[in-house]
């Protein structure tokens, strides 16, 4: 059953399948999981390899992490090159782009 207003997000069965037990059990990083799901959501209305605006604290905000544990996952996931941010200037929202590794040519 859906709550209205709720959506479905599709994910990779990979996401589910490696990807989660990898961060959480080899790298010891829930937060990595969590954050890469947030922007995976985000993400879901724009095509795959564009970013999204998003600071930390509305990460944090929409994760149910705190900030520290949002920096902390960002870090892990930019290591393993599972997710990409660039800033326009230095004040300025980072725009994140979710990479998926396990797909070749896109």
């Amino acid at each position: 059953m859906m709550l209205a207003g709720h959506s479905r997000v599709a994910l990779d069965t990979y996401v589910v399948d490696v990807l989660m037990r990898d961060l959480v059990a080899h790298d010891r990083s829930t937060s990595a999981f969590l954050v890469y799901l947030v922007l995976w959501r985000r993400r879901r209305g724009s095509t795959m390899g564009s970013g999204v605006r998003m600071s930390h604290r509305d990460i944090a905000e929409e994760s149910g992490l705190s900030k520290s544990a949002v920096q902390s996952g960002l870090r892990v996931l930019h290591r393993r090159g599972l997710v990409r941010s660039r800033r326009e200037r230095p004040t300025a929202v980072p725009e994140h782009t979710v990479v998926r590794t396990w797909v070749r040519g896109r």
